[in-house]
């Protein structure tokens, strides 16, 4: 089902300090989660798992290679440290062929850098999109071309290109608008000398202040 292996291990290490000392060997901790199945804890390189994200993301399936097995999973979630490129630990999600799952893909913009439109300011409201459908329609991203956007357009998750795919459900409004093509709007900019002589100009209560000092 998949071509991107992840090659792991069975884990025996828990707890904080044990999975600690793996995470000081650049090793990973993770934990694979299958509907009516046992939860199991496996590790792999923190190396081998960057180069698996990098290529798959989170909603590419994988093949997680447990001590020769082969296990089709979904890289469902990941945590990592907050300053540092080091992953603390996975969740994996158990794939079943022939029971539908809900993804979350990323929208792509397609031609945003050829729009004929200038100056023009595309503007996207919808990054990501959740899906629910078989494992094999999976898609890796939904895409809408922008090339031809006017000023005004606006393209909606009805124009997404796999909301044209009977196999797949998209869990969002169908009116939900994705991106528009706006004007750029003109930034006023304040003089400094202008805002500070308006300052020194005296209010009508500071006048009277001063008139009623002297």
């Amino acid at each position: 089902m998949a071509d991107i292996v992840l090659k792991a291990e069975n884990r025996e290490a828990v707890g904080k300090n044990k999975v600690n000392k793996l995470r000081q060997q650049a090793i990973v901790p993770g934990v694979v989660y299958g509907k009516d199945k046992e939860n199991i804890n496996v590790q792999f390189t923190s190396r081998d798992f960057e180069k698996v994200l990098s290529q798959a993301g989170t909603s590419t399936i994988i093949d997680l290679d447990l001590d020769g097995e082969k296990l089709p999973v979904l890289i469902k979630d990941y945590q990592m440290h907050p300053f540092k490129s080091q992953f603390f630990h996975v969740d994996f999600q158990a794939i079943n062929a022939k029971e539908a799952i809900r993804v979350t893909v990323p929208v792509y913009l397609s031609g945003r850098d050829d729009i004929r439109v200038e100056p023009s300011v595309l503007v996207q409201n919808i990054d990501t999109v959740e899906v629910e459908c078989l494992p094999m329609y999976i898609p890796q991203y939904a895409e809408v071309v922008v090339t031809e956007m006017q000023i005004g357009d606006a393209f909606t998750v009805a124009d997404l290109d796999i909301a044209k795919n009977e196999n797949i459900n998209i869990l969002l409004e169908d009116d939900e608008v994705v991106c528009s093509l706006q004007e750029p709007q003109e930034e006023v900019v304040v003089d400094d000398e202008e805002s500070e002589s308006a300052a020194d100009v005296p209010t009508v209560d500071e006048t009277e202040e001063k008139e009623d000092e002297e």
